[in-house]
């Protein structure tokens, strides 16, 4: 018996909306800038200049646009995270930091 094209999509569907909600690629400024605003949203301590330091010149102006837009997000957002997250974010965040 064939399955009804309204069954088809919904796998289709959900599967699209994953693919929008990814967020910027890892070793960008964007996701640098992903990074220190969700940890922000964790509670952890960043030093986004010393972040901000260590992009090159080239890409600070990206990583300061991306910050701004995030930081509107956050003030939105639930500032709280599970542990894992944290400690995750925290790994990635620092490094960020030594990089």
């Amino acid at each position: 018996m064939p399955v009804p094209t309204r069954y088809l999509a919904v796998p289709l569907l959900l599967g699209l909306s994953a693919c929008t909600t990814m967020g910027p690629e890892p070793g960008t400024p964007e996701f640098a800038a992903a990074q220190v605003s969700r940890a922000y949203d964790c509670g952890l301590r960043v030093d986004r200049g010393q972040m901000l330091a260590r992009l090159p010149r080239e890409e600070r102006q990206r990583f300061v646009a991306a910050n701004a837009s995030f930081a509107v997000k956050a003030y939105k957002a639930p500032r709280s995270c599970e542990a894992s997250e944290r400690a995750s974010v925290q790994r990635d965040v620092a490094a960020l930091g030594r990089r």
